[in-house]
């Protein structure tokens, strides 16, 4: 895992520690495992960030923070990899989810004609809702697994291939 770009693209926990919005937090935050960058917390931080990106929820933010400093990974990367679901890409993701969940729970896709008002919202909770729970959480569990495997797995490759290129230069 290239740790150098990783490492320059992250923010300075000084300026993260001093944010006045976030002393909530306490000392908490102040946690070293937080920031430092190795195999486990790189690793750890993408299965927070991708399993947070696949929940519907308002502040997935908040709650990839709050999951890194519980589970001791790096907070910024994770609190970054929430970004993965932005307003470009929910669409196709969430419909993704939908289809997902309508397969695992064999129901048929229900489509509607789009109403904004409050009793097209509930009928289409009711409907739709299910299936697109089922699969944001298939998708989040499924997605936190494989990104930390794979980062795992790159930076462990990362690392022996840097070895034997040490071992062959000498």
């Amino acid at each position: 895992m290239p740790k150098k770009t990783l490492k320059r693209l992250m923010p300075d926990p000084g300026t993260i520690k001093n944010n006045k919005y976030l002393s909530l937090l306490g000392s908490r935050l102040h946690d070293n495992n937080l920031w430092h960058l190795n195999r486990h917390s790189a690793a750890g931080a993408f299965a927070v960030g991708l399993c947070c990106a696949w929940l519907p929820i308002p502040f997935q933010m908040m709650l990839a923070a709050v999951l890194a400093m519980t589970f001791r990974v790096n907070l910024p990367l994770s609190a970054v990899l929430v970004w993965i679901t932005n307003p470009l890409t929910m669409p196709p993701m969430f419909y993704f989810a939908y289809r997902l969940g309508s397969f695992l729970l064999d129901t048929p896709p229900h489509y509607q004609h789009f109403e904004l008002s409050l009793s097209w919202l509930g009928n289409a909770m009711t409907t739709a809702g299910p299936p697109f729970l089922v699969g944001c959480g298939v998708m989040a569990l499924v997605s936190a697994a494989t990104g930390f495997m794979v980062i795992h797995g790159l930076w462990r490759w990362t690392v022996s291939r840097r070895w034997k290129l040490r071992r062959r230069d000498r």
